[in-house]
């Protein structure tokens, strides 16, 4: 089975579809799959729930998706660093289910490891609880949280083999192996491509079977969302 994909819009092409649950991977701006997520702007898909920690920042990341109203709903644990995202929030124009970081890590794990739900002390007592089954282990409460089966999971890593082996780099690791592990079908962006052999089999991250689509993007523009200098003396 050929995984390679000449580009992200071909890697796109017949599986974004309105409507869908997305995850897409990344902390900030670290670890985006900047490619990707362009091609799924480009794509025009409207009506999308997207999983991730938050949403780029303005004008970049997902921030692109929020600006051409193509996201109605995200699922994530942090708002901060994009006023359009903040400002649709507010407004009532986007739908937002706040989620704990580890809480959102775990259904993400859990969704990838074929587990339906799973209960947590985080958010007992507060407004991330209600609605939810309340259940009580221990002498402590806890909350049932559900798994995420993201339709498409877009997915950064550093190096593949033409299998889907994936190495990833560093902090850049941070919630891509869940989202990978987690959707239907994933579709992976990397800096370097070898051939099946190469990787240290120690060295592989994340098995190939959870990878159905790669796209080659050696150039990431690779932003960060603050730059502190010190003044010149």
């Amino acid at each position: 089975m050929n995984k390679l994909f000449a580009s992200a819009h071909a890697a796109l092409d017949g599986i974004v579809k309105d409507g869908q649950l997305l995850a897409v991977g990344g902390f900030g701006l670290c670890g985006i799959p900047e490619a990707l997520i362009a091609a799924l702007r480009d794509s025009g898909a409207k009506g999308l729930t997207v999983i991730s920690n938050n949403a780029g920042v303005d004008g970049f990341g997902l921030g692109q998706l929020l600006e051409t109203r193509q996201i109605s709903k995200m699922i994530s644990s942090y708002v901060g660093e994009n006023k359009e995202f903040e400002r649709q929030y507010l407004a009532g124009e986007l739908q937002l289910e706040f989620t704990p970081q580890g809480t959102l890590a775990e259904k993400l794990r859990a969704g990838g490891a074929g587990i339906p739900a799973f209960f947590t002390r985080t958010g007992v007592g507060t407004m991330v609880a209600e609605g939810k089954e309340i259940r009580e282990f221990d002498g402590h409460q806890y909350v049932m949280e559900r798994a995420l089966n993201p339709d498409v999971a877009l997915v950064k890593a550093h190096i593949a083999d033409k299998s889907g082996n994936l190495v990833f780099r560093r902090t850049a690791r941070n919630f891509n192996p869940a989202c990978a592990m987690a959707g239907k079908v994933t579709v992976v962006e990397v800096e370097q491509i070898v051939e099946v052999g190469e990787l240290d089999p120690d060295s592989i991250h994340l098995p190939g079977i959870y990878v159905h689509r790669i796209v080659h993007n050696p150039n990431p523009e690779k932003r960060i969302e603050k730059r502190t200098t010190r003044p010149a003396a």
